[in-house]
């Protein structure tokens, strides 16, 4: 009869003699994330609020004096707090692969975008212009084309259809945390993720 209680003994021993094994994941932290509520109604060509960009038309005579306004804010859910957003701009060529115009929507009922509307992970790189850094909240923008071209020295003669001007932000937490990329899994028009980590306007012809 002694025999099943040495093995189990012996199982015991063996099990809690095994390191558990660490991820990375465990170590989470929590972090807060910008927002962004674009002007619809300013945009020259249509659009929608989810898909957090307007459009420019090349078309257009008045080209200089169609706008681009936002309102920036930050979501802490309740559990980081932001002091400052870095907001950053830049001019940018249009991409291999450019999203679809008119909008597509990824299945009715929900007006999010088929596809991220700018290049994700959003990474503040060298080409990008320190606009200012916002300490008070909600902070709303507004921006004619040719006042976007002037800040990144950019003639509008020499635009092509789908080049943009992209804003993007990193933030500065009350716990002296700096979050400075955003990837995909907290940003992204089409996914309908909670963060806001750039808005643009994106040249086309109508």
């Amino acid at each position: 009869m002694m025999k099943p209680l040495i093995y189990l003994a012996t199982l015991i021993v063996i099990v809690s003699s095994c390191k558990k094994s660490h991820y990375e994941w465990e170590d989470y932290k929590y972090t807060a994330v910008p927002t962004v509520k674009i002007d619809t109604i300013k945009s020259a060509l249509p659009t929608f609020q989810n898909a957090k960009v307007v459009f420019f038309n090349l078309n257009d005579p008045n080209l200089a004096n169609e706008q681009f306004a936002f309102e920036l804010n930050w979501e802490g859910f309740g559990r980081e707090e932001v002091t400052s957003i870095e907001v950053y701009t830049s001019f940018n060529k249009a991409e291999a692969s450019v999203p679809a115009y008119p909008l597509v929507i990824s299945y009715p009922g929900n007006l999010y975008p088929n596809i991220a509307q700018f290049p994700l992970p959003s990474i503040v790189g060298t080409g990008d212009i320190l606009y200012e850094t916002v300490t008070t909240f909600p902070k709303s923008y507004s921006f004619t084309a040719a006042q976007l071209a002037t800040i990144t020295n950019v003639n509008l003669a020499n635009v092509a259809i789908n080049d943009y001007f992209i804003f993007k932000f990193i933030l500065n937490l009350k716990d002296g945390r700096r979050i400075v990329t955003f990837f995909n899994n907290i940003a992204d028009e089409a996914r309908g993720e909670p963060g806001d980590c750039r808005t643009g306007a994106r040249f086309k012809r109508a």
